[in-house]
């Protein structure tokens, strides 16, 4: 199971195995990571679920697709250029240590 950490605004930090195949907004409410909210239940219908890729991981997320994109456009924190929901990244081997920051709201 890939290991995914998220970096709250304060600085702290929150990992977690993740299963394969489960999306990062059904494992950051899980495990309770605060301001991922997560309210339409992975949808893609309310954008509560905005992070922000870390650089590092950027190319290996992807980008978003044109509903997420336009879903990206209501978010309540400032959108960015690695900004995703975490609804639409799915874990996997290949994501493996990735790092996620979540906005502060």
């Amino acid at each position: 199971m890939p290991k995914v950490t998220w970096i709250l605004g304060d600085g702290r930090e929150i990992s977690a195995q993740v299963a394969i195949g489960h999306n990062l907004m059904e494992a950051a409410v899980a495990n309770n990571v605060p301001d991922v909210i997560g309210e339409c239940g992975g949808c893609l219908s309310c954008a509560t679920c905005h992070v922000y890729v870390d650089p590092a991981w950027e190319a290996k997320t992807g980008k978003p697709g044109e509903m997420e994109n336009d879903m990206l456009e209501i978010t309540t924190a400032e959108r960015k250029s690695n900004s995703r929901l975490s609804c639409q990244i799915v874990a996997s081997e290949e994501l493996d240590g990735l790092v996620l920051h979540v906005p502060h709201l």
